[in-house]
């Protein structure tokens, strides 16, 4: 027999210590390492059994919970989820038990006093937080455990492991209303017997008798049912927080502690049927409520779902199915028609179209050729592929979405922030309108007074208004992205509906950024054919992207000696015994005057040839100029094009303002003159040279064909070169804060009118306990409006 499947170690003779774990028997030494073993495989860990390069240590004997998180710190599990740089990591997590922003708030509050924190961010839509932390400092099972002690379940997010927990948790709510429901029924048909209008000659006796069944019938529902309401109140209330369910856990157990009196005393009224109706309403909106959270927040998890588990690797003249997420950079996959290609990687053989709707929002294929690259999750439509892997899962262009996605929902703008701190005051401001309601009624009618009390509490309870924000921000988002939008930060869809100017980049933005040729002069005794397989060979090897416009018409049979590259003017070299150039009119023609981008052929007899170049426009380019300016946005090109062709551009789009032969500092400098003037602009760039104005603009947009510093600069990213998503994005942005503007409007409007009526006595409990859930599914709804858009 082998050694031990966790640790390595000999099994003695006799010991039998065994476990099926993944569908095969597997041999421990002792039941330390068979738990530790069991419990990494519970905790959807069991790659860490693949990936590992050599055997765990023996298990040591400490409590089962921390040796649950333990194994979070091993590094061949965080190789999965955990992206490192100079010591400090960052993880995304699934937090369990989430219900408002009081539960984010307590949880950064906590987080933060750890050593070693350096960011802790929680999103309540997606119920997910970001964690960055120094691991000189602490460990990933120390911060687990620290949510631990604050009553919270956190752990890695990976996609499948969400999809789990969700559907457990589904489970759970299910049981519970079920429970409650059921009940509930059977307390409203004993207590429909109490009502004394109803059967005023009932016996005493029997009455007493109903009222201890409907206390029997209440008794699972306040005990199971309502059980995550107090968890989440005491939860709060140990940590110095006032959340959502405080309220309603207060009006619970005050209705039915005061039933259970009138009950052991025999007088008094009983209000089981409401207590046990409303525990079942709540938990009717929290099921609703969690699968619009689910809604709004699953186009993130279902970019992962796009990834294939298996790819198949070249292994000499063979090939092997491996795991996807253990593709490494040189290795050689193949894909075949129709399969989804596992990696990010560079085509070697083959020619094909590619459905890349997954990641650009563009529902058309687009052709890939080899040399040209290929992305994860995308879908190979026609031909076999071979694949050379660039980059592993973890660094492929769709984890870079998933991450700059969380990040944005993870990141509040200023909207968001002061949404949760009225939230919490307004829990405060609840708490003591209602003891002042008690107080007075004491003094008027002291019979009502608890139970007017008991509908404010109920009635004002502002789940609505913790929602009114987050939601709305994640389905926005959300929906950005499957428009090919990828929103880097938050505050982007605050500023797209301010913004009054628009401001473009040329090269590569508003045009193509590939040179090509738009027409050829030549001298009699030369072709054009000829002319241009000269220039060819002359640019032969080189990456200006000058030299890749004269590329297609290359000929093997011209050979250039003494090739000389002339900075700021071409090249030359002998071709036949003859010396050639390619170049500026400045160093080949001082005297010509061109409108347009023109290189020149020349030989010792003068000039023999004159290329004009352009860069082609994006097609879209003018329809966006136009609907900017139909929208009242200003336009600006900022561009380092000196040239003419710069003026022909800006003519022919019609734009506002041409800036050009501007440098990243003038470009910069431009934006803040706007700033100054009271202007908020938006910076479409795509260049290096683009990174410093991106970062300072109001809200910027790097173009996907882009340099990666660009990228990282810029707060949004359009996925796809489609230009008109900038409107999309602002036409979506809009809706946002519209919506935003109407849940606040909704969620305070409400508790403004029922807040005075409840304090009059005009609602009884049932109705405000009908009217709350109600206000917080009314948000919700109104939230999801922005995914049809």
């Amino acid at each position: 027999m082998s050694g031990c499947f966790h640790c390595g170690e000999p099994v003695p003779a006799g010991v039998a210590f065994t476990a099926t774990l993944e569908g095969e028997s597997r041999h421990f030494c002792c039941p330390g390492c068979q738990a530790v073993a069991e419990t990494i495989i519970d905790c959807g860990l069991g790659s860490y059994y693949q990936h590992r390069t050599s055997t765990a240590p023996k298990a040591d004997a400490v409590p089962d919970e921390l040796r649950r998180l333990q194994h979070y710190d091993l590094d061949e599990i965080q190789q999965d989820f955990v992206l490192e740089r100079d010591h400090v990591r960052e993880v995304q997590l699934s937090i369990g038990g989430l219900t408002c922003a009081a539960c984010a708030w307590l949880i950064e509050r906590h987080l933060a006093q750890v050593p070693g924190v350096i960011l802790i961010q929680v999103n309540t839509t997606t119920e997910r937080a970001r964690l960055r932390w120094d691991d000189r400092q602490t460990r990933l099972s120390t911060l687990l455990a620290a949510f631990a002690q604050i009553g919270y379940q956190a752990r890695p997010f990976l996609p499948h492991q969400q999809e789990q927990d969700y559907n457990r948790e589904v489970k759970s709510y299910l049981l519970r209303l079920g429970v409650a429901g059921i009940a509930s029924m059977q307390v409203m048909m004993v207590g429909f017997a109490l009502y004394e209008d109803l059967f005023p000659d009932i016996d005493p006796g029997l009455v007493q008798l109903f009222r201890w069944v409907s206390l029997w019938l209440s008794i699972p529902v306040m005990s199971y049912s309502a059980l995550p309401f107090y968890r989440n109140a005491w939860r709060g209330l140990r940590h110095g927080a006032l959340n959502m369910d405080l309220p309603v856990s207060l009006a619970m157990l005050f209705a039915f502690f005061a039933s259970m009196y009138a009950t052991v005393t025999a007088s008094g009224e009983v209000y089981y049927e409401c207590v046990s109706m409303f525990a079942f309403l709540l938990l009717t909106g929290r099921f609703l409520e969690m699968r619009a959270k689910r809604k709004a927040s699953e186009t993130t998890a279902n970019l992962t779902h796009h990834i294939p588990m298996l790819a198949r690797v070249e292994v000499g003249a063979d090939e092997q199915e491996v795991a996807a997420r253990t593709l490494q950079p040189g290795q050689i996959v193949r894909v075949s028609p129709g399969s989804v290609i596992p990696a990010d990687g560079d085509i070697i053989e083959g020619r094909t179209s590619v459905d890349e709707a997954m990641l650009t929002g563009e529902h058309l294929p687009v052709s890939r050729s080899p040399g040209e690259p290929v992305f994860a999750g995308t879908t190979n439509v026609e031909s076999p592929l071979r694949i050379r892997v660039s980059r592993s899962l973890a660094d492929a262009r769709v984890s870079e979405i998933l991450r700059a996605q969380d990040d944005a929902l993870l990141e509040k703008p200023r909207v968001a922030v002061l949404a949760d701190q009225l939230s919490r005051y307004f829990v405060a401001a609840l708490l003591l309108a209602t003891l002042g309601t008690w107080l007075v009624w004491l003094q008027l009618d002291a019979d009502r007074a608890f139970w007017v009390m008991l509908s404010v509490l109920v009635a004002t309870c502002p789940c609505a208004l913790s929602l009114a924000t987050p939601t709305a921000l994640t389905v926005a988002t959300s929906r950005l992205t499957q428009g090919g939008v990828l929103v880097r930060r938050a505050h982007v869809l605050d500023t797209l509906p301010k913004a009054n100017r628009m401001v473009f980049d040329k090269t590569g933005t508003l045009t193509q950024g590939k040179v090509a040729l738009a027409g050829v002069n030549h001298a009699e005794d030369l072709t054009k054919e000829q002319a241009l397989a000269l220039a060819a060979a002359l640019e032969a090897g080189s990456e200006h992207p000058i030299a890749r416009a004269f590329a297609p018409h290359a000929n093997t049979g011209i050979q250039v000696a003494g090739r000389q590259n002339h900075v700021g003017q071409g090249v030359s070299g002998v071709i036949n015994g003859q010396e050639w150039r390619l170049g500026s009119a400045a160093w080949l023609q001082p005297k010509a005057q061109d409108a347009s981008l023109c290189v020149y052929l020349a030989n010792a007899d003068g000039v023999q040839a004159r290329f004009e170049l352009a860069d082609p426009l994006r097609e879209d380019a003018a329809a966006l100029v136009a609907a900017c300016h139909e929208q009242g946005l200003k336009t600006t090109i900022l561009t380092g094009d000196g040239s003419g062709q710069a003026d022909k551009l800006a003519s022919e789009l019609g734009v506002c303002e041409l800036r050009k032969n501007a440098s990243p500092d003038d470009k910069l400098r431009y934006l803040q003159e706007c700033a100054a003037a009271g202007e908020i602009c938006l910076m479409v760039g795509d260049g290096i040279n683009d990174a410093p104005v991106l970062a300072g603009a109001h809200a910027s947009f790097a173009m996907a064909g882009g340099t990666d510093i660009a990228k990282n600069s810029a707060d949004a990213i359009l996925l796809g070169d489609n230009l008109q998503r900038l409107i999309m994005a602002r036409h979506i942005a809009a809706a946002a804060r519209r919506i935003i503007k109407q849940n606040f409007s909704w969620a305070l409007g409400y508790n403004l009118v029922v807040l005075p009526l409840a304090a009059m006595g005009h609602v009884s409990p049932w109705f405000a306990m009908i009217g709350m859930s109600a206000s917080s599914l009314i948000v919700m709804t109104n939230s999801l409006r922005l995914s049809r858009l």
